[in-house]
């Protein structure tokens, strides 16, 4: 590298050799002005390019993969295995969770000159990131926190070919839909009642960092319109937990859900006089056939018991589960049991208990699903179950002034 003192002796050296040039010029233009010839001054090279002095350190993001630990991810840029894990440890110690590391999350090593990590950013959220730094022969951790710029806005849709290509439509993400969807699903069954023209609308918490949308909050209020029907749910926070409830205080969480399935098609109803596919012949039908991909997870409706889980003859991989007030409820045609399930096991609703398939007498990939109440089969999209507990009485006044601003702000901010 050339120094300062060598660059302006350098530069000093040339400036001298061009004006003694320059000298000498002048001196034979002045004796013999009438005849002298042009003198061209010498070709000087140019001075060597100075290099920029090296950067003190350099960063290097490191991208994690699904299932890394800290001291691997940190171990394929060359940390050695006993200094990653110090600087794991020094991260436990300060709170940060190392056991749900993902792809998502950021993670960058700051290097000095002699390939030695200096510091390690670690960012498992917009939220809050994590800095160690070295300290001697020690790590040093420092957290920073920020709180998330909450909004609440409105979002609006309309069901045309389905309620996920509508929310993405609207620039948002299914998730919205499914949490819609369980808002209701003791009301509504959207795998056999959406329908073409359906409408919705939301008031929504978006958590955003600056400017930057990162996720979804809490859903304060659906509405969703048929051409029957208008289902509204409010959000209620009590003891520490969001439920949701129709604007007169009464749960929308219900014993039973209407379905087990979160989105798929009914391809064949509950009948007692149905051409059967396989056997010939007109048969009774007293179940729901919910077509869906093999593999797709199978719900327990309600919280029960298993009385049966295996093999079923025609009914091919089944499960039966005995619910409260006589209810029973069986899936049949799975594709395999949830881990866990046999008999005698409780489930609760929502849990997943098997996933769809076509065995036994199956002509293709679906669910076949039964309602019994007292030993006689019910039609399960027609049964009134019973509903969950409404607003304490001692919270009904908070909660109906809450739903009705609620329900006044949605209704002005996204008017159909």
């Amino acid at each position: 590298m050339v120094g300062m003192p060598y660059r302006k002796l350098l530069v000093a050296g040339l400036a001298a050799v061009i004006l003694g040039t320059a000298a000498v010029a002048s001196t034979s233009w002045w004796a013999a002005a009438p005849v002298a010839p042009v003198v061209s001054a010498p070709a000087v090279a140019p001075p060597p390019p100075v290099a920029a002095p090296p950067p003190e350190h350099r960063v290097e993001a490191v991208a994690l993969k699904r299932g890394d630990t800290l001291v691997r991810a940190l171990a394929r840029k060359g940390v050695e295995k006993r200094v990653g894990q110090r600087i794991a440890d020094a991260l436990v110690e300060s709170g940060a969770d190392l056991r749900r590391m993902n792809p998502r999350h950021g993670l960058a090593i700051t290097w000095n000159l002699a390939g030695e990590p200096l510091e390690i950013a670690y960012t498992p959220s917009p939220w809050l990131g994590y800095a160690v730094i070295a300290t001697g022969n020690d790590w040093e951790v420092r957290r920073a926190e920020t709180r998330p710029d909450v909004r609440v806005e409105a979002i609006a849709g309309e069901a045309t070919r389905s309620l996920f290509q509508a929310i993405d439509d609207a620039g948002e993400s299914p998730q919205l839909v499914v949490e819609m969807a369980e808002i209701f699903s003791s009301d509504f069954d959207f795998t056999a009642d959406t329908r073409s023209g359906d409408r919705f609308r939301l008031l929504v918490e978006k958590r955003y960092a600056e400017d930057e949308f990162v996720d979804y909050g809490r859903l304060l209020v659906a509405q969703y319109l048929t051409a029957t029907r208008v289902l509204t749910g409010v959000g209620f926070e009590q003891a520490d937990r969001w439920r949701y409830y129709d604007p007169d205080g009464r749960s929308l969480k219900k014993s039973f859900l209407k379905s087990p399935l979160e989105f798929t098609r009914i391809t064949s109803g509950f009948t007692y006089a149905r051409p059967h596919p396989i056997l010939g012949g007109t048969r009774p039908h007293l179940a729901i056939d919910y077509a869906a991909p093999v593999g797709t997870p199978v719900r327990a409706v309600a919280d029960g018991v298993v009385t049966r889980a295996g093999w079923a003859g025609g009914n091919g991989i089944s499960v039966i589960l005995r619910h409260r007030s006589g209810y029973e409820t069986m899936y049949n045609h799975l594709s395999k049991l949830a881990a866990g399930m046999r008999r005698g096991g409780r489930v609760a609703q929502r849990q997943v208990i098997g996933y769809v398939g076509s065995t036994g007498l199956s002509t293709g990939p679906h669910l076949d699903y039964r309602v019994s109440k007292h030993g006689r089969f019910v039609n399960p999209l027609h049964e009134k179950f019973l509903p969950g507990e409404p607003i304490p009485a001692a919270d009904r006044a908070a909660f109906l002034a809450h739903a009705r601003d609620l329900v006044r702000r949605l209704e002005t901010q996204a008017a159909f």
